[in-house]
């Protein structure tokens, strides 16, 4: 660590003359060799270099969402070109140039700070030592390794011996419990940070690889900055959790303000300003205009939280325009009605022995039926044969034997005929 720190000492006389000039304010007010003061110097200094780190950190997050939406393509492209790698990175460099992405632009805070971390590393290990380092004189140094924040020197380590601790005027024991409950704060805002990006600002319906890494990184890092913590002065460990909570912070903030489209968080925020312009009757923010003239523009590409979103403008009585208003339309809320229709109900489901009833009661009815429609033809059938004859009929002779006979077969098979058709027919669930 005190090589790699080092190569960074170039930016150690900006980065002392920081702390100094923020220990002169602080001194006057907490006294010069307190651990307040210098502590607060070091935390002074962070916010300092985060804000300047503000406009790096509006770049990683567009890079970062590019990054997402690229996703499925680059999966595409890996998998088109798996047996030629060569092919495959010249894909994937024109893809990012199309797009205007830069894979590395959502490492630039991390980048950009590591010299004044490493540099701030190297100051601490000076004023340990008892050197003279940048701007710090030896009456600073003598100061600063006076210093305690909360019984702990701001240069004493979780792996010094006890010598090294009893040489800074503390104990051990203090040192190690101060830089236990800052390594697990460090690592526990590491993770928090990491978890609410994962839970709150990731597109839900684009599942890709990328999501499996960030899930990974939020387990890994801060099993990393507790493994690295113990080896970390206690200014440095100052240092690292400010930055976190500034990272926490402000990611908690983007969360809310600016939310990754398809995520929760932008549910949730669209939900918000849903309620705020049904309230007001208008939107009066012009950063919600352009959320709302954004949406609109998607016309059917929106996703479900947009046009959930829509929806809910209709239902309210409200149309967005194109240039991000909203106005009142009686159409709208026509519209949203009847977007809303009843679906149509399906048959409930029968079981087995109310399928079965149905069935006998169909074939009943269907029994039923036959022996009406066969009763109407037989007493068609018998009106007719017992219609008075005419005048101009001749009347038979009377018959001979043989006459007898074939008139006696026709009366019996007109009798049959109004037998069987007044007979009711067998029952069909009967064997014969």
């Amino acid at each position: 660590m005190d090589t790699i720190a080092s190569l960074f000492s170039f930016i150690t006389w900006p980065v002392s003359w920081v702390i100094v000039q923020f220990h002169k304010l602080y001194g006057a007010v907490f006294g010069p060799d307190t651990g307040w003061a210098w502590g607060l110097s070091i935390v002074s200094l962070v916010v300092l270099i985060r804000i300047a780190l503000i406009p790096l950190f509006v770049k990683q997050i567009k890079a970062t969402r590019n990054m997402q939406a690229l996703q499925p393509k680059m999966k595409a492209i890996q998998e088109r070109y798996k047996s030629d790698k060569q092919r495959q990175s010249e894909e994937m460099m024109k893809l990012y140039k199309e797009t205007g992405t830069n894979p590395l632009s959502s490492c630039l805070p991390i980048l950009a700070q590591s010299p004044f971390f490493f540099a701030l590393y190297h100051v601490l290990s000076n004023i340990a030592s008892g050197k003279e380092i940048g701007v710090l004189n030896q009456d600073l140094v003598n100061s600063a390794r006076e210093a305690h924040i909360f019984g702990a020197p701001i240069a004493s380590k979780f792996m010094d011996s006890p010598e090294a601790v009893a040489a800074l005027g503390a104990s051990l024991t203090d040192v190690r419990i101060v830089t236990a409950i800052m390594i697990v704060l460090m690592s526990a805002s590491q993770f928090f940070t990491q978890r609410q990006l994962m839970m709150k600002n990731v597109d839900l319906s684009v599942k890709t690889p990328y999501m499996q890494q960030q899930k990974m990184l939020m387990y890994i890092f801060p099993v990393i900055f507790a493994v690295m913590g113990i080896n970390f002065p206690v200014g440095v460990l100052v240092y690292w959790l400010t930055t976190n909570v500034w990272t926490m912070g402000q990611q908690m903030y983007v969360i809310n303000q600016n939310p990754t489209p398809g995520s929760k968080a932008q549910d949730s925020y669209l939900q918000r300003l849903l309620k705020s312009v049904t309230h007001h009757g208008e939107i009066r923010s012009r950063r919600h205009k352009a959320v709302v003239k954004a949406i609109v523009a998607k016309g059917s590409d929106r996703n479900e939280n947009e046009r959930r979103f829509i929806g809910g403008l209709a239902k309210a009585g409200f149309a967005a325009q194109a240039d991000g208003t909203v106005v009142k339309s009686d159409a709208a809320v026509a519209e949203a009605e009847g977007i809303a229709a009843p679906k149509r109900q399906q048959p409930k489901r029968q079981s087995k022995a109310q399928r079965q009833a149905g069935g006998q009661q169909a074939k009943h009815d269907e029994a039923d039926e036959a022996v009406v429609e066969t009763a109407e033809e037989s007493a068609g059938e018998t009106a007719q044969d017992a219609a008075p004859k005419t005048s101009l009929e001749k009347k038979p002779e009377t018959p001979a034997k043989g006459g007898a006979q074939a008139g006696g077969r026709s009366r019996a098979s007109s009798g049959n005929r109004q037998r069987k058709g007044q007979q009711r027919p067998k029952h069909p669930s009967s064997k014969k």
